[in-house]
């Protein structure tokens, strides 16, 4: 029956609790890293200080990926959310402290801009908790044969808040400045913290608390590479977000190359969030689990294709369409992957699961953008994009000459098992 409900997981009173406080949290999470980016270009107008704001956060959301991984499983889920999430709120604070002229008056660009990366720096140990939590949350809400269900609702709320989170920081910056916008981050993530209390705390499922975190670990990691789906699409994510992270490179289109101020920034860098959410909803009503495989690969092959004509093109409505289709085939790889994830992974090890994620395609991401601002440094940003997407080409094209298995992935049957689970 769920399988024939696109709202089965939205008939759940907790799930639709856990929708809007992560709506707010990724709401929050995304203006705050627009108005980062915008803030430290406009200082700089470097491109590479854009790449070391991705690098200030991968370095300890890599190195502390594991080990949150162990402590998520081992620990009840919502207050370990409730405790990330206050923490959250304390680096807000800092960050608009950091752009109130009244406390940085008489502070050097320099000491401004090195405190601005030092509270990027503790995000990112605060953020290798926040997937492995959240992901694990979600299994304890819904009943197991809705996992794919309510999956695509809860990636469709994350890119939902990814859509708005940066038009709004666009239009924000420009009616009252990025001090003030920073103001509105925090008052959001305030308010996900008392949405929060509204969920009920969780059992913790793991049988082996108190395991030495060595041997957790290991087993993590074996299960993860043992899995040839998991790993699979985890690396061919993984390589094509590092290869394809031109969007770290979006102030400098909408200052330099197009010309569209902070407002055309938002759009742009909203676009590839609307697509990808229009295709998440889409995908709620029309499964795509038949053929995974091959439609992961081509929509990775899509991906850099998009990609290629965005830094190709100076014609800003060209560009939006470019990063809009990009959106589109992500969103593809996203609902593939997650429904991977969430049905092929036990209850005990959600949290390690979610943390190897975390390494090969969340922290890609920050990667990515490091990877661009430096190629942008070296080769010029056009020449910079136009080369992740054929990288990105490249990949897809080679994983599915070389991996049989992967091209004939199929997940019917596992959604029908979990379908006749209960």
């Amino acid at each position: 029956m769920a399988k024939k409900d696109p709202y089965a997981a939205l008939r759940i009173k907790e799930f639709n609790i856990f929708l809007i406080l992560r709506f707010a949290l990724v709401f929050a999470w995304s203006m705050q890293f627009i108005i980062i980016e915008w803030q430290v270009y406009s200082i700089t107008k470097d491109p590479l200080s854009l790449g070391i704001i991705g690098l200030m956060e991968i370095i300890p959301a890599l190195s502390m990926a594991l080990f949150a991984g162990h402590i998520v499983d081992q620990r009840e889920k919502r207050n370990l959310l409730a405790v990330c999430m206050a923490l959250f709120s304390l680096i807000s604070l800092g960050l608009f402290l950091l752009t109130w002229p009244k406390i940085v008056a008489d502070w050097s660009t320099n000491t401004i801009l090195y405190s601005i990366y030092a509270l990027v720096f503790f995000g990112g140990f605060l953020r290798s908790f926040f997937g492995p939590t959240i992901f694990s949350l979600v299994a304890l809400i819904v009943p197991k044969k809705i996992y794919p269900n309510a999956a695509t609702w809860s990636s469709s709320t994350w890119q939902m808040a990814s859509v708005l989170g940066p038009a709004t920081a666009g239009v924000l910056i420009s009616m009252i400045g990025v001090h003030w916008s920073l103001c509105f981050v925090f008052g959001l993530v305030i308010f996900a913290l008392i949405t929060l209390s509204q969920i009920k705390k969780k059992p913790i499922l793991n049988p082996k608390i108190g395991e030495p975190v060595l041997q957790s670990l290991k087993e993590g990691l074996t299960f993860v590479f043992k899995t040839k789906a998991i790993l699979g699409a985890l690396t061919l994510d993984m390589i094509a977000v590092l290869f394809g992270g031109a969007v770290a490179l979006l102030p400098v289109f909408a200052q330099d190359i197009l010309h569209v101020g902070s407002e055309g920034f938002g759009v742009l860098r909203a676009a590839p969030a609307v697509g990808a959410f229009l295709t998440m909803l889409i995908t709620a009503y029309i499964p795509i689990s038949k053929n995974a495989g091959m439609k992961l690969l081509a929509a990775v092959f899509g991906f850099g294709v998009c990609i290629i004509v965005f830094g190709l093109s100076s014609i800003f409505w060209i560009s939006v369409v470019a990063l809009f289709f990009s959106g589109v085939t992500d969103g593809v790889s996203m609902v593939i992957r997650q429904t991977i994830l969430q049905i092929k992974t036990p209850d005990n090890m959600r949290g390690r699961v979610a943390s190897v994620n975390s390494m090969f395609v969340g922290s890609s991401n920050e990667l990515g953008a490091f990877e661009s601002g430096v190629t942008a440094k070296l080769m010029g940003t056009v020449t910079a994009v136009v080369f992740g997407g054929t990288m990105t080409l490249i990949t897809a094209v080679t994983t599915g000459i070389v991996s049989p298995s992967f091209r004939k992935l199929d997940l019917t049957k596992d959604l029908e098992d979990h379908e006749n689970a209960e």
